[in-house]
């Protein structure tokens, strides 16, 4: 099948990270597959693809949401338009509702007969023409997807959508405990300390990774922990997180340990499995995720993991595959990253890295995607 794969931004962000692991494993099945994002003058996406690519140009990011979104969706439907004129594809998928609202758009048009379009998650937005296309980008594809049980009941019961549950996988090859050479050239290069135990938060300061109570949990810990360090990686993303920055910031120089906590940025993708591999320990205590590839990611690497006691972290993590906290009591978040560093258990770790694996692999999600785009083609998705 020619399949295009529709993301909302080069850096690399779960949705982001599960497009392009999508479109390498269909394309490693046979399918024709081409990934598309905007893309600012100069920028390219953060992992180097093996299939087709293409790069809707946009202009810098605008400061004001609702024209950055309107100005995405307008160059995606720009970029299509032509394309779909002198050539078809047999399913188009977007990721986000960026994507989705060009793809709305092409449909109303008549240059599309239908999309797939998977929820990840689904954000609360102050702006209406922001929740407007959010809901636009749903309530028009022709079959929705999403990566959880959690937000598969969540389009039910909300939105009264018949979502199929497709589940993420996990690179345990990328990922994996087995120490490099390189690793400890990273950790002198970032600035992570050698000699004493690390605290590792990846996904940037954001109020949906509850990034301020695990600075507070670090403040708690750090009494009886002086050699601990906080490390918080990542933080590329289209929303404005500034706020929410700002009161990290505050409490971080009012804490007296800002030596001690590192904000990394976005890195190399290189980078990452290195990265896990330098921490003690993973926090994920978010307060709302769609999937949460990290957990998977840094129990490949040999990492034991802190999550919040919710879904969609409930319905594929066992008793024992991680340290269980609640998201809202910063003295609970620092409570299960107290016990985890004083009772890691490496077997354990790998043991249910394996199980895991095993069930959430790209391939096996790859075959559910194919077998759906089959189902859909049969009904003519596209012209």
């Amino acid at each position: 099948m020619k399949i295009g794969l529709l993301t909302h931004s080069v850096n690399p962000r779960g949705g982001v990270v599960h497009t392009i692991e999508l479109a390498h494993a269909l394309f490693d099945a046979g399918h024709d597959v081409t990934v598309m994002a905007p893309a600012t003058p100069g920028q390219q996406f953060f992992r180097p693809l093996r299939c087709h690519s293409a790069l809707v140009p946009v202009a810098g990011t605008p400061s004001d949401m609702v024209e950055m979104v309107g100005s995405r969706i307008t160059a995606y439907v720009d970029h299509l338009t032509p394309l779909l004129e002198r050539a078809s594809f047999d399913v188009l998928h977007c990721h986000d509702g960026i994507g989705g609202n060009a793809l709305a758009t092409l449909q109303d048009r008549g240059l599309v007969s239908g999309f797939v379009r998977t929820v990840h998650h689904l954000d609360h937005f102050t702006q209406p023409q922001l929740m407007a296309w959010q809901q636009r980008s749903v309530v028009q594809a022709q079959q929705v997807l999403c990566v959880s049980r959690l937000w598969r009941d969540v389009l039910q019961q909300d939105h009264g959508i018949a979502a199929i549950e497709v589940p993420n996988g996990v690179d345990a090859a990328r990922y994996s405990p087995t120490p490099q050479a390189a690793d400890a050239a990273l950790a002198q290069r970032l600035g992570i300390r050698s000699n004493g135990q690390v605290l590792l938060c990846v996904g940037g300061v954001e109020e949906r990774k509850n990034t301020v109570r695990v600075l507070q949990a670090f403040i708690q810990l750090r009494v009886q922990m002086p050699d601990l360090q906080l490390v918080i990686a990542g933080g590329a993303s289209l929303l404005d997180h500034s706020g929410y920055a700002r009161t990290f910031q505050t409490l971080q120089q009012a804490s007296g340990y800002s030596r001690d906590v590192l904000l990394t940025g976005p890195l190399a993708d290189a980078d990452m499995p290195g990265l896990f591999r330098l921490a003690d320990v993973v926090a994920m205590p978010s307060l709302s995720e769609g999937f949460g590839l990290v957990v998977l990611e840094a129990l490949c690497s040999g990492v034991p993991v802190v999550a919040s006691q919710i879904a969609p972290f409930t319905e594929y993590l066992r008793t024992g595959d991680c340290s269980w906290a609640d998201p809202l009591d910063a003295g609970s978040i620092a409570d299960a990253i107290q016990q985890t560093l004083a009772h890691t258990d490496r077997q354990r770790i790998a043991a249910s890295a394996a199980r895991l694996a095993a069930h959430f692999s790209w391939q096996r999600s790859a075959a559910l995607h194919a077998e759906i785009y089959s189902k859909m083609r049969a009904i003519s998705l596209c012209p």
